[in-house]
């Protein structure tokens, strides 16, 4: 993995990260200076690709592989399930509920019941053979939905994603150059997402965020004052 995320406290020296900054480019590796905050740059922008996933299944929307697929349409090497599979459910669980809770259980990073089942199952995804696909069997479905679905399950959780980035970016978490180089570097996105909100549109993360905060009445919903 070429991303190293460096993460200085309040007391450190400034010269000391300049310093760190270079040795990791010596290294041939990608530096991204982060505030020290919860889940930093990628586990904090990445929650939104597992938690948004997991909520449209949970909610009978579409299947594992339904809402994979329909990620890999926009260009992500793997979709949700898949990733939280390589991952291990295991892993990704104790992330999200970390974050959670240091982020005084703030509802927009609310841990999945339906991970967590599967977590206490055992099913810990490649590494135990079974995780939201079963890796021995084999037999996992491979159904499809309608184009204007597909579009409706991408469009929602890219617009949790990029609400969350340009969230990050207001907030201070990291400038916009390392935002993005986390995003591509860390978990191999596509696009960076604050590039990605500017490409798509903002006024589309504006009406998607909108419509779900509209229908669903949750915090979870809210867009960032970035945007307003």
């Amino acid at each position: 993995m070429p991303l190293v995320e460096i993460i200085p406290a309040l007391q450190t020296n400034a010269e000391f990260i300049s310093g760190v900054v270079e040795t990791i480019h010596r290294w041939k590796k990608v530096p991204v200076v982060t505030k020290d905050l919860p889940g930093f740059i990628v586990n904090r922008l990445a929650r939104p690709y597992y938690s948004e996933a997991l909520r449209i299944h949970d909610e009978g929307l579409a299947t594992f592989f339904e809402i994979d697929e329909a990620m890999k349409g926009i260009g992500f090497k793997m979709g949700p399930f898949e990733l939280m599979d390589l991952i291990g459910n295991d892993v990704n669980y104790a992330v999200t509920e970390s974050i959670f809770a240091a982020n005084y259980f703030d509802p927009k990073y609310k841990p999945s019941t339906t991970q967590l089942r599967y977590v206490q199952a055992g099913w810990y995804g490649r590494k135990t053979g079974r995780g939201y696909y079963d890796y021995v069997e084999q037999n996992n479905s491979t159904e499809q939905l309608g184009k204007l679905m597909t579009e409706q399950i991408s469009e929602r959780i890219l617009a949790m994603l990029i609400n969350e980035a340009y969230d990050a970016l207001r907030t201070g978490l990291a400038n916009e150059t390392d935002l993005d180089l986390a995003m591509t570097k860390g978990v191999n996105y596509p696009m960076g997402l604050i590039e990605w909100g500017r490409k798509w549109g903002k006024h589309e993360v504006v009406r998607i965020m909108n419509d779900l905060y509209a229908y669903y009445g949750e915090d979870r919903y809210r867009l960032s004052p970035a945007f307003k």
